[in-house]
């Protein structure tokens, strides 16, 4: 089977071959966001996670708190279910899923998509992780992982893909999550951290799973 790394760089390099220069452009933002350190601000092991309320598909919300009274947490911010890379990271941690559970940690998944009735209940229960909405990338911005996208990037996002990503958000269409994954402890301390301003380069679930194995 692939890692999520073998996957990612498949993408890019048909990236690389399809549309060169934007993803030269693309190349340039992440040069200069690193030399900006971008993402420095990101919870670091051993700081306490803000604590959060945010809604799930059904609207319903869902505290950090109560989540942590089920056991250690793996929290992944992901720009949105219109990010193919997203969805490669999304697909590789719901193979390991059951791994991650069998180690008594839950997943949680946040993007600032706003649940908008598009999924039947059919499809929210069959999600054998949690899906959490933050709009405007609030609680993203408290964990210090919120982002605000070059206009390169949103120019390429609203006129070679189409999307329009202030209704998909219902709100700012500018500030994304920089893709990062934090597992917290049941007390809510951050016990390993993932963050990097390269959306197209995502932590191994294979890391999550050892670093989970390190608390049990």
């Amino acid at each position: 089977m692939k890692t999520l790394k073998e996957h990612t760089d498949a993408k890019i390099a048909a990236g690389r071959k399809n549309n060169p220069n934007f993803m030269k452009g693309v190349d340039d933002i992440i040069e200069k966001a690193k030399s900006f350190q971008e993402g420095k601000d990101a919870l670091k092991i051993g700081e306490k996670a803000p604590d959060f309320e945010l809604p799930n598909p059904k609207g319903t919300a869902i505290s950090l708190s109560s989540l942590l009274k089920k056991g250690p947490l793996v929290v992944t911010f992901y720009r949105g279910s219109w990010c193919p890379y997203c969805n490669l990271q999304l697909r590789a941690l719901q193979a390991k899923l059951s791994e991650i559970h069998a180690l008594g940690a839950t997943l949680v998944a946040i993007s600032p998509e706003v649940p908008d009735g598009s999924l039947t209940t059919n499809e929210i229960n069959e999600m054998d992780f949690i899906v959490l909405s933050d709009q405007d990338a609030k609680v993203a911005s408290e964990y210090g992982v919120a982002w605000e996208v070059p206009e390169f990037l949103m120019e390429h996002m609203r006129v070679d893909r189409n999307l329009d990503l202030k209704k998909i958000n219902n709100g700012n269409a500018s500030i994304l999550p920089i893709p990062a994954t934090f597992i917290l402890g049941t007390d809510g301390i951050v016990k390993w951290n993932y963050v990097n301003v390269d959306y197209r380069t995502r932590s191994e679930p294979e890391e999550i799973i050892d670093a989970l194995k390190k608390l049990s």
